[in-house]
């Protein structure tokens, strides 16, 4: 015991020697920082306000409330997203799920659903001038670079010949007819903001992540989001369950069967339920059903991964308890998309990232999945009949890999030529500029608008991206990070290839595909940084990591 005793006081003087003191110097300097960075705070949030309301006020005499508001709002958080990119990206992560929400509590002006890229925007601005400083890539990873290139180029292309010719040479209409007002140039600067704008959100995660905490946090806080997102998805149900929210019941003809804004439920957007005619739609948190339903589709890896590989025993707890919720929200979401596809990403989790082998881990969290999951069928069997009865019935109506098939077929004949028929003419968000197709498909979606070029260089860069994250999970060793990259290789193949919808188009899958490659491409360097901090010698010798 008093050898025990020694050594741990040892341990301790070497502690104390190895933690430097500051100097009064230093510490004067420390403070003046500090001091000078409230000085600026201080002064942009004043500048920020001052100006934000006077052009709130140019804007209520033009256009309303509904102007002023979202303008006060989006010039004061440009503004402090532009200084501060970290918080920025943050709060750009935390607004994703709950974007649809908030829009509808501020008076859904049309300026709202891009309002999560007023943190975004400055950010990326911010980002780049100090990646240009600093000699830093802002494309990550590197392998990447041509591919994107090339994409970028035949979106260039498709912009400048085939939107700029209905621009300035628009199609002769009738005598008789008139001609449609639009502003094609318009319409494909959207689409290709729709296309590849949230491609650098690979570099934002990247240089957002400096340690082995910044990971822990952000991975532990998207699991936050997607537990309180789940859980108002729930009182969501249960309000329209219990009357407190009509719903679309009581409703004729065609409205029992058609989402509506008017029966929204306290969160989120339109919804549709009409549980007597067997259908029901729920929105959650976000503006339409179909995106809560990718959504639940993508929280599916996050809440794996980190159930399984969080170092700490409750946020594993937590992980999985989040899990748990996103299989619940699956099926009284009334999703037939995500019924289907949230069991089957979580087996091809479970293979793909070895952890069925791991048997200590994996037999406790197997039979508590199963034991809640099975409690909550048997408690409600006629909801679990209803959407499976939805699920099998729409299959065998309009079998997926038919209905892919057909929209390949229509396209292929539609589309004006090999560069396609405009940026931006299948991208629902962009018909504010002009007459979209809707296109329910993601690759001949992007055939109409950049035409068959286009989607072979596309496919090449989401090849080149799998290809890269594979080779860069599999070359992590330490298991936590390993298992945690598995996962995100995981849902990166999924995305990159499904052309069921186009999750890839809008909230949340949009952002998160890439902003989550990012965080793969880091583990890395945090696994290396880990060796480092566990080795003394090396940790004097240790750089940086690349950082905002």
């Amino acid at each position: 015991m008093p050898k025990s005793k020694s050594k741990n006081q040892k341990s301790k003087k070497q502690a104390v020697k190895e933690t430097p003191t500051l100097s009064l110097k230093e510490q004067l300097a420390q403070k003046r920082k500090a001091a000078q960075a409230r000085k600026e705070f201080i002064s942009l949030l004043t500048s920020a306000t001052f100006g934000s309301v006077f052009f709130g006020i140019l804007l209520f005499f033009v256009g309303g409330i509904k102007a002023a508001l979202p303008g006060v709002l989006g010039i004061f958080v440009i503004s402090l997203s532009y200084k501060y990119p970290r918080q920025a990206l943050y709060a750009f992560i935390i607004y994703v799920p709950i974007g649809g929400t908030i829009t509808y509590y501020l008076g859904n002006s049309p300026i709202l659903q891009l309002a999560k890229d007023a943190f975004y925007v400055p950010a990326l601005i911010g980002l780049w001038q100090t990646c240009r400083k600093q000699g830093l890539p802002i494309i990550i990873p590197q392998g990447i670079k041509i591919p994107l290139y090339i994409v970028f180029a035949c979106s260039l292309l498709t912009l400048l010949f085939i939107n700029g010719g209905q621009q300035f040479n628009p199609p002769s209409v009738g005598l008789l007819e008139k001609a449609p007002q639009e502003i094609p140039l318009g319409m494909g600067i959207l689409g290709l903001k729709v296309f590849l704008g949230y491609v650098p959100l690979i570099g934002c995660a990247y240089y957002l992540i400096r340690d082995k905490r910044d990971f822990l946090f952000l991975s532990r806080l998207q699991i936050s989001l997607i537990l309180i997102c789940c859980v108002l998805g729930f009182i969501q149900y249960f309000l329209l369950l219990t009357g407190v929210c009509k719903g679309t019941r009581g409703l004729e003809g065609n409205g029992l069967f058609v989402t509506s804004l008017e029966a929204r439920c306290y969160f989120g957007g339109a919804l549709l339920y009409s549980p007597e005619e067997g259908v029901i739609r729920l929105p959650g948190t976000f503006v339409a059903p179909w995106q809560w339903a990718w959504f639940l589709i993508s929280s599916t890896f996050f809440t794996f991964a980190t159930g399984f590989t969080d170092p700490s025993p409750i946020w594993r707890l937590i992980g999985l308890g989040s899990l748990v919720t996103v299989f619940i929200n699956a099926v009284i979401s009334g999703q037939r998309i995500a019924l289907a596809l949230v069991p089957i990403c979580f087996g091809i989790l479970l293979l793909l990232t070895g952890q069925l082998g791991n048997l200590k881990r994996f037999i406790p969290i197997g039979i508590g999945l199963v034991l809640i999951l099975g409690i909550a069928m048997v408690t409600n069997p006629e909801v679990v009949q209803q959407r499976t009865e939805s699920f099998t019935d729409r299959w065998e109506a309009s079998p997926p890999q038919d209905f892919i098939v057909q929209q390949f077929k229509e396209n292929w004949k539609n589309v004006d030529g090999p560069l396609g028929s405009g940026l931006g003419r299948a991208t629902n968000s962009a018909r504010v500029m002009g007459e979209t197709k809707l296109v329910e498909t993601y690759y001949p979606k992007v055939l109409f608008e950049v035409g068959i070029i286009g989607v072979l260089a596309f496919l090449g860069l989401v090849t080149s991206l799998t290809i890269i994250g594979f080779k860069t999970y599999r070359s992590i060793k330490n298991r936590n990070f390993r298992s945690y990259g598995a996962a995100l290789w995981v849902f990166i193949l999924f995305i990159s290839y499904n052309t069921y919808y186009y999750p890839l188009d809008v909230d949340p899958v949009a952002v998160y595909y890439w902003f989550f490659a990012g965080v793969l491409f880091k583990l890395p360097e945090l696994e290396k940084q880990d060796k480092e901090d566990a080795n003394p010698q090396q940790k004097k010798n240790k750089k940086p990591l690349k950082t905002i």
